[in-house]
C-alpha cells in the first residue's frame, strides 16, 4: 500500500542530464520507500527524441507515472506563460484522477502551479526552491533590468517568492547559507519550516571502486593523456554564472609551472567558445580538450585526472546554490580549486580539506591555490568522507521522505 500520492512538477526535463542526475535518483528512492510518484516535466525536443525510451524504462521500473510536456523557449515570457497553462491543464486532469496529497514543486515556475493547487484543492505545497531564481536570472545577465519587460518579470517573481515562502507548507533550500538569508527576511514567521538538502551525488555511481578500466583506457588512448604531467578538468555547463575566462587564467598559471599540462572541459556546450577564448589568452590548443561525456562514463574518465577547477560568480543569488559537481568530484577523491561566495562550498572544502578556495580572481590567488594543491593541501580520505556526510543521495532521499511524512501526517490530522 502506497504511503501518499505525490505529484512532482519540474520545469527541467528528465531527458536532460540535470533531470537524470538531480531528479530521477531522488524519485526512484522515494518510490522504493512506498510513495506514489506522478512526475510532470518539460522536455526539450532534441533530448526527448534521444532519451525518451530510457526515461520510460526507468519510470516503468520504479513505478513512476511520467507525464512529459514539450518545453517552449520562444518567444521569451510568452512561451513560459504557455508552458504554465499546459502544466495547469495536465495537473487538473491528473488531480481529478488521483487526488494528490502533496505537490512537490522544483523551482519557481512550477511553484506558481503548486500554490494554485493548494488554494484550489488544499493540496500540501512543498516549495523546492533550488536557489533565488529571479536574482539568478539577473546575475547571469539573462534578465537585464534596463529592459522594461524583464524588470517587470523580475519584480513579479520577487513578489511571488515572498508568497511561496509564506504559503508553502515546507521549503527546501540547497544550502545553509541560503536558509539563513531567508530567515532574515522580515516577513518570515517564527514557525516557518525549511529543510536543507544540497544537490546530492549518487555515491554508488561516483565511486572509485566502480571504475570501468576499459572505458578509461579507451579515453586515455584517444587523447594520448600520458604525454601530460598534470591533468586538470572542469565538469559542467559553461556560461551565465560559470567563469570561463577566469578558469583559463588559472590554467595559464598551471602552464607557467608545468608546460606539459592539460585542461579538459567536459561539457555539452559548443567547443568553439572555449577554444576561441583559449586562443585569445595564448593557451596552446594542444593543451585543451573539449568533449562531452555520458553520465555512465564520468567516474571512469575523471579517475584519469589529477585535479579539478570550477569558478562560479560570487553573486547574491549563488549563496543559495549547491554545485552538483562538488559532491561528485569529492566522492571520487579528486582535489578541487574553487572560489568563495557560493553556497556552503567554502565551508565544506575547508572542513574536509578537499582542495583550495580562492577569494580573489587574480594571479596571486591562483598561484597560492595551485601550490596548495601541488604541495599537498588535500586529504583524499577526508574529502571522500565529506562527500558522504554532505552529498549522500541516500541521506537526501531520507530527508525528502521525512518532509513527505510530516506533510502527510498534517494532511491526515
Amino acid at each position: 500500500m502506497k504511503k501518499g500520492r505525490i505529484i512532482y512538477l519540474s520545469y527541467d526535463g528528465m531527458t536532460d542530464p540535470l533531470g537524470q542526475s538531480q531528479v530521477l535518483p531522488y524519485l526512484k528512492g522515494l518510490s522504493e520507500l512506498g510513495f506514489s510518484i506522478t512526475l510532470v516535466s518539460f522536455e526539450k525536443p532534441e533530448s526527448f527524441a534521444k532519451n525518451k525510451s530510457l526515461i520510460e524504462q526507468i519510470s516503468r521500473q520504479y513505478a513512476i507515472d511520467w507525464n512529459p510536456l514539450p518545453y517552449h523557449k520562444k518567444p521569451p515570457v510568452l512561451s513560459t506563460l504557455y508552458d504554465i497553462w499546459l502544466l495547469k491543464k495536465i495537473v487538473k486532469k491528473l488531480h481529478q484522477k488521483k487526488s494528490f496529497h502533496i505537490v512537490h514543486c522544483r523551482g519557481y515556475i512550477t511553484a506558481l502551479v503548486g500554490e494554485w493547487m493548494k488554494k484550489k484543492w488544499r493540496v500540501k505545497f512543498l516549495f523546492d526552491m533550488r536557489g533565488f531564481f529571479a536574482d539568478e536570472r539577473v546575475d547571469g545577465g539573462i534578465w537585464p533590468l534596463k529592459h522594461p519587460l524583464y524588470k517587470r518579470v523580475y519584480q513579479y517573481f520577487k513578489r511571488k517568492e515572498k508568497d511561496f515562502f509564506l504559503h508553502a507548507d515546507h521549503v527546501i533550500s540547497l544550502t545553509e547559507a541560503g536558509k539563513k538569508i531567508i530567515q532574515q527576511f522580515d516577513y518570515i514567521p517564527s514557525h516557518w519550516k525549511c529543510t536543507v538538502i544540497p544537490c546530492c551525488a549518487d555515491l554508488d555511481h561516483f565511486n572509485i571502486k566502480n571504475i570501468d578500466a576499459e572505458s578509461a583506457a579507451k579515453f586515455n588512448g584517444k587523447y594520448n593523456l600520458q604525454r601530460f604531467k598534470q591533468k586538470w578538468f572542469y565538469l559542467g555547463s559553461i556560461g551565465s554564472w560559470y567563469m570561463l575566462p577566469e578558469m583559463l587564467d588559472f590554467f595559464k598559471i598551471v602552464l607557467r609551472h608545468e608546460p606539459q599540462s592539460l585542461m579538459a572541459f567536459f561539457t555539452h556546450e559548443p567547443s568553439a567558445i572555449i577554444y576561441s577564448l583559449a586562443e585569445k589568452k595564448q593557451i596552446p590548443k594542444e593543451n585543451i580538450i573539449v568533449t562531452s561525456l555520458q553520465r555512465n562514463e564520468i567516474p571512469s574518465i575523471l579517475s584519469l585526472f589529477d585535479a579539478s577547477v570550477f569558478f562560479i560568480k560570487p553573486v547574491f543569488s549563488k549563496k543559495a546554490s549547491s554545485p552538483t559537481k562538488q559532491g561528485e568530484i569529492m566522492a571520487m577523491g579528486i582535489p578541487i580549486v574553487c572560489n568563495s561566495g557560493v553556497g556552503d562550498t567554502e565551508e565544506i572544502i575547508q572542513t574536509y580539506e578537499a582542495g583550495a578556495v580562492i577569494h580573489n580572481f587574480n594571479s596571486e590567488a591562483y598561484e597560492v591555490a595551485y601550490h596548495q594543491i601541488i604541495h599537498g593541501k588535500f586529504n583524499r580520505k577526508k574529502s571522500m568522507e565529506g562527500a558522504c556526510a554532505w552529498y549522500s543521495l541516500k541521506i537526501g532521499i531520507e530527508r525528502y521522505a521525512s518532509v513527505y511524512r510530516e506533510l502527510l501526517n498534517h494532511e491526515a490530522s
